[in-house]
């Protein structure tokens, strides 16, 4: 009962359970597909999406993001699927969830926020075309041969019409009234029409058959020996890492949607609790969809109830609505689909490119591009990450400066600006003059800060440059942590810095 009222408190019901089928619908041709695109029987993306998006629902980080069997999961998993079989499928699931798990108990998932914003819009778009390009293969029918080619004439014009109808009622309907999920509204009419009027189209049966029964307990068969441990591995390291990356971007998408925080460890422990699950129930492994999550939260689902409704649902259909769901026509969810596509897309990034950096634009696109036509968006976003990571160094590298002076006393004084680290130090030694200085040196770091072991090493050589010289080199107005650092590297270098004055701030002993 407690639960129930957690789950009732600040939501509307209608709404959620609404949403929550709207998401069930949707996620029927996805999993299919997903499933088909894998290898492997549509049943086994079905119930992946079940476990998976119940299990994230109750546990996740984020109320109102939807979790399944995804594409880029699929991707992964291919090769294994046609190299191995279908058993070190669901074996390379379970070490999947326990390498998720672990990330989230050590919390390595606030390393999400290492990821800078082109990098997700480049993301996002990215994934708003596969999203579209997707959709693409409903438009075409098997020849004699067997092959994919293009409706023509009537049936292309149909498909185009009852495409274009469902996006138009999901379009206007939010400006005539909310009171029912745009969504879930242009299913259904669409629907009743195409059957009403005996249209011949495409529909969900022509895809695969989704019936079934309850997904059954099932231990991999195979040798758990370290040759197969071995060969699953790779591939749960990347199907943890690509859903992960793609589950926290999503998570951060939503967010912003909603104006309200997840909690990303706690999303990472409950997405590994459920691909562990998923592994000993016959599953392919998933992560949150953000196709989906953007269905749910637009329709009204903010609560844990939508996720819940939408995975218990989609159960349900598998059980016992196969045969009224296999008749609802594929243009109805393309349409659908699309809209999702048009709404995941940031737009706004396209208004921006004349005002941000080029590097900027220029890591957008290559993510975007990285992951439309490799579908790889663990590599896509490390690409992103790394580009910028060069980029930020190159930028700092070059801002090192040296103010120089001649004390009184006759000392030398370089009053250094700048970050000191692996790209500034050529230019940092290139700024001392030793043949000509006096025989006493200051660097003061007032406005610099030593960064790491390259810096470390950049001050070595000066001062050993001084040394053989015969003159002095002091350091002033270093940081704690940079002196902690010094200190800690004292067996490799050998410098002298004056005592700083430490200064006490005032409290106020009556607060």
């Amino acid at each position: 009962m407690v639960f129930i009222e957690k789950l009732r408190q600040g939501s509307n019901l209608k709404n959620e359970i609404l949403s929550g089928l709207t998401v069930a619908l949707a996620l029927v041709p996805e999993a299919v597909a997903f499933s088909l695109m894998a290898k492997v029987s549509p049943l086994i993306g079905l119930y992946s999406a079940f476990i998976i998006g119940l299990i994230t629902a109750i546990f996740g980080g984020r109320p109102g993001m939807i979790s399944g069997a995804t594409g880029a999961i699929a991707v992964v998993i291919v090769s294994l699927v046609l190299r191995h079989g279908v058993e070190f499928l669901f074996a390379a699931v379970v070490l999947m969830g326990i390498i998720q798990i672990l990330v989230g108990v050590f919390k390595l998932g606030k390393f999400i926020r290492l990821v800078p914003h082109p990098v997700m819009f480049g993301f996002v778009n990215g994934l708003a075309i596969v999203i579209f390009m997707a959709q693409l293969d409903q438009f075409k029918v098997p020849d004699s041969m067997g092959n994919l080619e293009w409706m023509s004439g009537v049936p292309m014009l149909m498909m185009l019409g009852f495409v274009a109808l469902t996006m138009l009622i999901i379009h206007f309907l939010p400006k005539l009234t909310k009171a029912v999920p745009a969504a879930l509204t242009a299913i259904v009419v669409v629907s009743a029409l195409i059957l009403s009027l005996g249209v011949e189209t495409k529909t969900v049966g022509d895809i695969a058959s989704i019936s079934g029964g309850l997904p059954e307990f099932h231990i991999p068969l195979i040798p758990f020996t370290w040759e197969n441990i071995m060969i699953i591995l790779p591939y749960s390291l990347i199907m943890a890492s690509v859903g992960l990356i793609e589950s926290l971007l999503t998570l951060t998408v939503i967010d912003e949607m909603t104006e309200t925080r997840g909690r990303g460890n706690k999303e990472c422990v409950a997405q590994g609790a459920a691909n562990l699950v998923c592994g000993f129930f016959s599953g392919m492994g998933g992560c949150a969809m953000i196709g989906q999550s953007i269905i749910n939260v637009s329709s009204g689902g903010r609560k844990r109830l939508s996720g819940i409704v939408a995975a218990i649902g989609l159960l349900l259909i598998v059980l016992f609505g196969s045969s009224l769901i296999e008749k609802v026509p594929m243009a109805a969810l393309v349409g659908l689909m699309f809209m999702v596509a048009v709404g995941t897309f940031e737009w706004a990034s396209l208004r921006i490119f004349k005002k941000v950096p080029t590097i900027d634009v220029v890591v957008m696109m290559i993510v975007a591009g990285v992951t439309v036509f490799f579908h790889n968006l663990a590599v896509a976003v490390l690409i992103g990450v790394v580009i910028s990571a060069l980029a930020f160094a190159w930028e700092n590298a070059r801002r090192i400066r040296a103010r120089k002076h001649i004390h009184e006393d006759g000392s030398k004084h370089y009053e250094i600006y700048g970050p000191l680290f692996f790209g500034s130090v050529s230019a940092f030694q290139e700024k001392f003059d030793v043949l000509n200085d006096p025989d006493e040196v200051i660097i003061d770091f007032a406005e610099s800060r030593i960064a790491d072991h390259s810096a470390i090493e950049a001050l070595n050589k000066v001062t050993e440059r001084y040394a053989k010289q015969g003159k002095k080199v002091h350091l002033r107005h270093l940081s704690e942590d940079c002196r902690v650092m010094l200190d800690t590297a004292s067996a490799i270098i050998d410098v002298n810095y004056y005592e700083d004055p430490k200064y006490k701030v005032a409290a106020n002993e009556l607060a």
